[in-house]
Order: structure tokens, then C-alpha cells, then sequence
């Protein structure tokens, strides 16, 4: 078994070598995007880690959670349309972006740092939107401290799909120790990310340089790619399946009807597991639909944040 998987793993390096020799033209340095949006990147220590977040316009608070290997780069394209309605918060997960990668690792990690940074920055109370990974996280924030969670948006989220067997084959080959240490050797963060992001995206065209080198710059980091592995083989699944049905939050269900990641069946079961949620499926469209149809995003979410109660 173990020199199959290594014969896996070398096949696997050999697909990702032969597309990082592929002429790539030069994008614009990574975080050159956050000029173009109007926000300023800063920090906070949460539990001895530091954050990095970015924060911008007024209203009601909207807190934006990313998914796994990716930062808030994947909200830059709905941040300027919500922050016209909303102060909207956005932040690299510990272990992603430019946050510290955690030297320990446990299932409440997450929540009690977007609460400590909540509370740093004195919110008492918001809407969250999470994305994937994100999702999970604002579940839980919205199941175990209903108190702070004003409404929920799950975009494409984790959540039924914590069993190694429901994980697409990127993730399952990633969360091998052997492969990892391999990633974390060799310089492969490029076609990683390229290989990742073609999988997540329905319309190929979108998995641009500049895209390409945002996601790459965050697993080239010392400890990155080990970091994944180590969250993949996380035990403790912060009560999933069963905490879902704990939410009574008003919820949007957003997902992109061709994701490959989690299917668009996901939703489904969400809905069913959520009282009072509804739904919207996104078509041609893939696992990161704020990145994909953000326009179309923006809207639904302006649309479901700014509904009256009882109209939600």
C-alpha cells in the first residue's frame, strides 16, 4: 500500500512539474488587488496569533470567512458592492493568507478567534458569510453562540463532508503525510494552486496568473502545505453533522450548481436540516461562486441581509 501511494504521489508530482514549466506571463504582485478595492490590510493578536483582516464601509456588520487554502483574497470582487450597505469584515484564517499558521491545532481554533477578533474590533453582533471551510466555521458560530450571529450565508459550505471519503481526490492525496512531505520540499505551490483552482472553477478562463500567484503565495509559506495536511486529519469535526440542525439563525443557502468539490446535493440537506432556510443555486457555476458570479453573489446577499424580519 505504501509504495503504491508513493508511485501515486510521484505520478501526481510529475503532472504538477510538467504544468509549473509552462510559460506563466508575470502577474501583478500578490495583494496589489486590495488598492484596487479601497482596503488596507491589518492586524490583530487573537489567542497569540496574528491576523491579518481587512475592514471597510458602514451599517450593519457582514463578517466574510474563506475556505480551506484560500484568504480574503476570494471575497475582493463583493467586498466594494456589500460595503456600500454594510461594514464589512473580512480575515485570513490562522494557517492561511498572511495570518500565523497555529503550532496547535484543535476544532474550537476558528471560532474563538473570528470571536476574539470580533471583539477586539467591539462588534457585538453580525451577519456571517462563509464560504466552504468558512461555512463550517460560521455554523458553528451560529449554532454554539446564537447571540452573535445576526443572519448566515452558506456559500458552497463543509459541513455533511468531513469523512475522508467525501473529499475530492486533491484533498484526500494532500492529507497523505508522504505527499506532504514531498509539497512541502519541492517547488510545487504553483501548479498546486493551479491544479486546485481549475477544480473549483467552473469556467476554466478564470483561473488566471493573478489568481494563480494570490493561492500559490499562501501555500509557499514555511509549513503551509503541512498545516492543510494537519487540518485535514483533524479528528474533532466541531459536532458535524448533527450541530447543523442546531442553527436558527435566518440562513441563505448559496451554491454553484457544477461544484465538484461539495455537490450541489449538499444544499439540499442543508435546507432540510435548517428550519425556515432558503436556497439559491447558481448555474454554471463551480465551488467559489463570490469568486465565479460575484455580481450575482453581491445581489443575493444584499437582497437577503437587508430583508425585514419575518421576510427572510
Amino acid at each position: 500500500m505504501k509504495r503504491r501511494l508513493a508511485l501515486v504521489a510521484l505520478l501526481v508530482l510529475a503532472v504538477l512539474g510538467a504544468l509549473w514549466l509552462r510559460p506563466v506571463p508575470a502577474p501583478r504582485p500578490p495583494g496589489s488587488w486590495m488598492a484596487d478595492v479601497g482596503v488596507q490590510p491589518a492586524f490583530a493578536t487573537v489567542g497569540g496569533l496574528r491576523v491579518r483582516y481587512v475592514r471597510r464601509g458602514a451599517g450593519p456588520t457582514l463578517l466574510l470567512l474563506h475556505g480551506l487554502a484560500s484568504s480574503i483574497y476570494s471575497w475582493k470582487d463583493v467586498i466594494g458592492p456589500l460595503s456600500a450597505r454594510h461594514d464589512v469584515i473580512a480575515l485570513d484564517l490562522p494557517g492561511f493568507g498572511a495570518s500565523d499558521i497555529p503550532r496547535d491545532l484543535d476544532a474550537a481554533l476558528y471560532p474563538r478567534v473570528v470571536l476574539g477578533l470580533l471583539d477586539g474590533l467591539g462588534v457585538a453582533r453580525a451577519s456571517v458569510a462563509g464560504n466552504s471551510l468558512g461555512g463550517a466555521v460560521a455554523i458553528v458560530l451560529a449554532a454554539r453562540r446564537p447571540e452573535r450571529v445576526e443572519r448566515l450565508v452558506l456559500i458552497d459550505s463543509a459541513g455533511f463532508n468531513f469523512d475522508a471519503a467525501d473529499r475530492p481526490w486533491v484533498l484526500r492525496l494532500a492529507g497523505s503525510a508522504a505527499v506532504t512531505g514531498l509539497l512541502e520540499r519541492l517547488p510545487v505551490q504553483r501548479p498546486l494552486a493551479r491544479l486546485g483552482l481549475r477544480q473549483v472553477f467552473h469556467d476554466d478562463r478564470l483561473v488566471t496568473p493573478e489568481r494563480v500567484a494570490e493561492y500559490e503565495q499562501g501555500l509557499a509559506r514555511p509549513g503551509a502545505v503541512a498545516f492543510v495536511r494537519e487540518l485535514l486529519d483533524e479528528r474533532q469535526d466541531m459536532g458535524f453533522p448533527g450541530i447543523v440542525s442546531a442553527v436558527r439563525a435566518p440562513t441563505l443557502i448559496l451554491w454553484g450548481a457544477e461544484d465538484a468539490w461539495i455537490p450541489v446535493e449538499h444544499a439540499r440537506r442543508f435546507a432540510e436540516a435548517i428550519p425556515g432556510s432558503r436556497t439559491a443555486v447558481i448555474p454554471a457555476c463551480g465551488h467559489v461562486p463570490q469568486e465565479e458570479r460575484p455580481d450575482e453573489v453581491a445581489r443575493l446577499l444584499l437582497e437577503f441581509l437587508d430583508a425585514r424580519p419575518g421576510g427572510a
